[in-house]
Parts: structure tokens; C-alpha cells; sequence
């Protein structure tokens, strides 16, 4: 569902990205550890299309990410680390608008559900997002993933600034998400929580992808052991 060939970036002499080859199929969750300036944005980046890569490829289903840019969208979803929303519109409003924007036309019932499903407290549904904490502003743009039928999710820093229990709730949803077929690549600084929800886990540095493990196959300790040795 996502591939990377060889993919590469470069910005004049600096190499951001170094011939990255990667496999994620439907249901798994890959999440990339590194210091800032490893290479997690900007993979995550040529994948989103924000940025054409220097020289290989990245896919989504299959198809070129560069050559194709506007096809790629409809099977794919993405959550910043701050979910950019409209702050005037309700929680409702805001799925509704970005849901019809992919071609979907749900009921205000068929809303709600999405909403509920994404976690988010009924009561909140009606409320306008400038009330909103990060943690329901990202449910909502989970909904807003799960509305689109997104096969991919592309995650930047999403547990970033979330206490422990908004953190736990998202590594579920984002766990449930991966149990219905969605491939997701997660960036992140979260150590613990990339061990409790990946399948597996890449460490970057210097554009390179290092290191790949299972997550079941080391602790939460070992991993940190591991990061900080290959970093």
C-alpha cells in the first residue's frame, strides 16, 4: 500500500533523504524514530506529494506519488502534528465540509457515528473547534479519515503535546484503524508510544533508515537502548 524506491532528496549539497526502500502493507503501522532532521519529515513529505523527490519513487497503492499527484489523494489521509481545522465550525461541520470535499454526502446521523467512532464525546459534536483540544481536534481529523475511506494514514508528531490518556485513546483508535486495513506511517519522537502501537519500527539518522525491528520483538527499554545507540 506504501513503497518507497530508492527514494532520495537532496537540497543542494545536503541529502535529506538517502535511498529509502520501504514496504508497508494494508493493516500494518511503521513508525519512524530519529532525531529532528533524520529524514521522518521529509519521507512523509514525498509521500504526502508536498515535495518531489530528487531521484526513485514514492508510491501509495501502487501509484507514483510524482507522476500522479492528484490521484494518489483519494486513497490517502494525514494529521499534522497540529490538525489544521476550521476554528468557526463545529466538530460536525468541520467532517462535514472536508468528507464532501472527497466526493461523500453523509447524513447528519451518518456524521455523528463517524465522530463517536473517532472517539469524540457526543456533546462536543455541535461545539465550534476553537473550544476544542489538540487531542479532539485530532479525533476529528481521524473522522475526517475514516469519512474518506483513506486505504493510507500519514502521521506527523500525532502524540506530540497530548497528555497520557488523549495519547492512549489515539494509539487505540490508531490501532483499530490498522485492524480494518489501513496502512499508516507514523513519525515520532514518542518512543513508548511507537513500541506500544507499531508493528514495526524504523530508527533514522542522517536520511538513512538504519535500523528496522518488530516492536513485539523489544521492550519499551531495549528500543530506547537501541535508539540511543544507532542515533
Amino acid at each position: 500500500m506504501l513503497e518507497a524506491r530508492s527514494l532520495t532528496k537532496k537540497y543542494g549539497s545536503h541529502l535529506a533523504l538517502d535511498n529509502l526502500n520501504l514496504i508497508i502493507k494494508p493493516g500494518e503501522i511503521f513508525a519512524l524514530l530519529g532525531q529532528n532532521g533524520a529524514g521522518k519529515t521529509t519521507t512523509i513529505n514525498l509521500f504526502l506529494g508536498f515535495i518531489e523527490p530528487t531521484s526513485g519513487s514514492a508510491l501509495i497503492n501502487g501509484i507514483a506519488v510524482e507522476e500522479h499527484p492528484q490521484e494518489i489523494k483519494k486513497h490517502l489521509a494525514y494529521i499534522p502534528e497540529t490538525v489544521t481545522l476550521y476554528p468557526n465550525l463545529t466538530g460536525l461541520e468541520n467532517l462535514q465540509y472536508f468528507s464532501s470535499l472527497a466526493g461523500f454526502n453523509y447524513s447528519k446521523q451518518q456524521l455523528s457515528d463517524l465522530l463517536a467512532h473517532a472517539g469524540l464525546q457526543s456533546q462536543s459534536f455541535d461545539q465550534k473547534l476553537a473550544g476544542y483540544s489538540k487531542g479532539m481536534r485530532q479525533k476529528v481529523g481521524i473522522a475526517i479519515a475514516v469519512a474518506k475511506k483513506a486505504k493510507v494514514l500519514l502521521l506527523d508528531e500525532p502524540t506530540s503535546g497530548l497528555d497520557p490518556k488523549a495519547s492512549n485513546e489515539f494509539s487505540e483508535i490508531i490501532r483499530s484503524l490498522a485492524a480494518e486495513g489501513t496502512a499508516i506511517l507514523m513519525a515520532t519522537h514518542d518512543i513508548f508510544r511507537a513500541r506500544e502501537v507499531a508493528t514495526s519500527i524504523g530508527i533514522m539518522r542522517q536520511g538513512n533508515l538504519v535500523s528496522t525491528i518488530s516492536a513485539q520483538d523489544l521492550s519499551a527499554n531495549e528500543l530506547e537502548q537501541l535508539y540511543l545507540q544507532t542515533v
